[in-house]
């Protein structure tokens, strides 16, 4: 007994002593809570009471060249849901009915992960006065929803240079991480394509801010602080709304009445006016288009899904930017260009056009489009006339030498490079060469070398040559500048609140062209000859100015030809230049041509009716 008793005093002794060893570990603990870390602690309290919410500011406006708005903001009805009611199933089944749409959309937009978790979450805007009276008379039945007035984009002029302008939504994970530190959060709405990404940091405002005191479950109890947005700077473009809306419908005309004529599948193209002094971008027109305002609040799934569509021919897509053509008979002018330069050709030349070239022998024969044959022509009317023989036999003593003088030349003239165009996604186009080729065609040793053949193609703008809408216009702008190509560009000035210019864009030359003033000239005036007498004679007949133009068109496998026409305008006195290129247009003369008349008709005060054109030529 006394054993057992001596066993129970030890382990009451051990268990006094831990229990000892606890508190004292607890006291310890508590005064560091307390002592040491007590005033952090009560900051971080402090912190989990308040909770700020930003406040949107008005984007910046877009205004033509003219400052008439292109985009403005308006003030939308719009119903939100407070994160507390988010969850509600039920509820949110009850909402789409009233909205007239469907649980789904509600729900996607009611649990989006992207937007701030303090702020009520938009799951519909415009909505219809039917559908704000019902929700305000039955306010008790919808607990969390609310209609407020936010600012959306407007477009007071429709579809206008869509392509241009671009649209806005939902700030991207990409463009987050791109972005400054602590200015976006999920689920702003920032630029995200043209003029409204480009210039995405001159249009976003500065945000406001509210910052609240909240319980417990993070409900909100009173106002702190608070500060007001300050709204974006308006940008000025470059862009004439008149010619741009005129370009537009040039496009439209131009590809119904090639429909009309024999190509069903003619349905996208492209227009690009060009200041030839400055580089300033006065129209670009791309068909088809789409609507910017079918972003605002979020695009429906079966929308986006059309726009992305190979049926629809892609309406999201910049055609005078976003896509390269082979440039056809337009290219003529860097090929002769390259040909006087180096003395191959010159204005006294002439040649005999059968139909048919056979400089590598006649079972490699080469057909001129037109197979009667021209007869005798020389420079001037070879270019006039289009006739491919000419440009065969420039191609042939320019690869004779041994050097890729026409790529060099291409280049020269600014193509295969961007331009440097201040709007998303342009693309190069291509300049093929002996490397190209050969890298291109790495697995297929046969077809790796660079033939005499791939080099007569590319003096008619054939082959792989690929060019954009906008590098045509540059060319032509090159050559009705003396010999200067400037930047093409959109943005013309950013003014404040008050109209005051804060910035604005300076001319910039991108190159020179390199050609000497008689080579200009006689390219000047072979150029003037094909509206005068040659494949634009129909097209501009009676037009009143003397036009430098030149027709193109363009062989694409497995599709019907491409319409083009560039030109720069007056001729004596050039002021803007011009390139129009309609996919499966047909005949450059016949379709692309008088798009081309009725834009520069706008832009020199003529008549701007639409003519019939009877040429097919190349």
């Amino acid at each position: 007994m006394p054993a057992f008793r001596e066993q129970l005093r030890q382990r009451y002794a051990v268990l006094g002593v831990a229990v000892v060893v606890v508190l004292g570990v607890l006291l310890i603990r508590l005064w560091s809570l307390q002592v040491l870390h007590g005033d952090e602690f009560a900051t971080a309290a402090e912190n989990n009471r308040v909770r700020e919410v930003s406040v949107d500011a008005p984007r910046g406006r877009i205004l033509d060249r003219d400052r008439v708005p292109l985009v403005v903001n308006r003030s939308a009805l719009a119903v939100t849901i407070s994160p507390a009611a988010r969850n509600d199933e039920e509820l949110l089944s009850r909402l789409s009915v009233v909205l007239g749409v469907t649980l789904d959309s509600v729900l996607e937009r009611a649990m989006s992960v992207r937007d701030d978790p303090l702020k009520p979450r938009i799951v519909a805007v415009d909505v219809p006065m039917t559908a704000v009276s019902y929700l305000s008379e039955h306010e008790a039945e919808f607990p969390g929803i609310e209609v407020e007035a936010i600012p959306v984009r407007d477009y007071p002029h429709g579809t206008l240079a869509a392509h241009v302008l671009g649209y806005t939504g939902e700030i991207t994970d990409e463009q987050l991480k791109e972005s400054e530190i602590g200015r976006y959060a999920l689920g702003d709405i920032v630029g995200r394509t043209g003029v409204e990404r480009q210039y995405e940091s001159v249009l976003q405002g500065v945000k406001g801010f509210t910052r609240l005191e909240v319980d417990a479950f993070g409900s909100p109890r009173k106002v702190i602080e608070e500060a007001e947005p300050v709204a974006g700077r308006d940008v000025v473009l470059t862009i004439d709304a008149d010619v741009q809306a005129v370009a537009e419908q040039a496009l439209v005309d131009a590809l119904a009445a090639a429909r009309a004529d024999e190509f069903p599948n003619a349905r996208a193209g492209a227009a690009v006016v060009l200041d030839v002094k400055t580089g300033e971008i006065v129209a670009m027109a791309s068909v088809p288009t789409y609507d910017p305002a079918a972003f605002i609040g979020g695009i429906a799934a079966a929308e986006w899904e059309r726009l992305n569509a190979k049926e629809s021919e892609y309406p999201l897509n910049n055609r005078a930017i976003h896509a390269a053509y082979p440039p056809a008979s337009t290219f003529k002018v860097v090929t002769a260009a390259a040909g006087l330069e180096h003395q191959v050709t010159s204005t006294g030349h002439s040649y005999y056009c059968s139909g048919r070239w056979t400089g590598f022998g006649e079972q490699w024969g080469k057909n001129c489009w037109e197979l009667r044959g021209h007869g005798q022509v020389d420079f001037f009317s070879g270019m006039a006339y289009s006739c491919d023989i000419v440009y065969y036999d420039i191609g042939y003593q320019l690869e004779s030498r041994g050097a890729e003088e026409l790529q060099a030349w291409s280049r020269n003239f600014g193509l295969g490079a961007t331009l440097g165009v201040d709007l998303p996604g342009e693309v190069s186009g291509r300049v093929p060469d002996a490397a190209w080729k050969a890298e291109f065609n790495r697995d297929y040793p046969e077809y790796r070398r660079w033939l005499p053949g791939d080099t007569i193609n590319l003096s008619i703008g054939q082959g792989d040559m690929l060019t954009t809408p906008l590098q045509m216009a540059a060319v032509f702008a090159g050559l009705g500048n003396n010999g200067t190509i400037m930047r093409p560009h959109v943005l013309k000035e950013v003014i404040d609140a008050k109209g005051e210019t804060v910035r604005a864009f300076e001319p910039e030359v991108v190159r020179e062209i390199g050609l000497s003033e008689a080579n200009l000239r006689a390219i000047h005036d072979s150029l003037v000859g094909v509206t005068e007498y040659g494949t634009g004679l129909s097209a501009f007949r009676g037009f009143g100015t003397p036009i430098a133009g030149k027709t193109g068109t363009a062989e694409v496998a497995g599709r019907d030809n491409y319409a083009w026409f560039t030109a720069y305008a007056p001729a004596s006195e050039p002021r803007y230049s011009v390139a129009i290129v309609l996919e499966q247009g047909g005949g450059g003369g016949a379709n692309a041509a008088p798009a081309a008349r009725s834009i520069l008709a706008q832009l020199l005060g003529l008549p701007t009716d639409r003519v019939t054109a009877t040429d097919v030529s190349r």
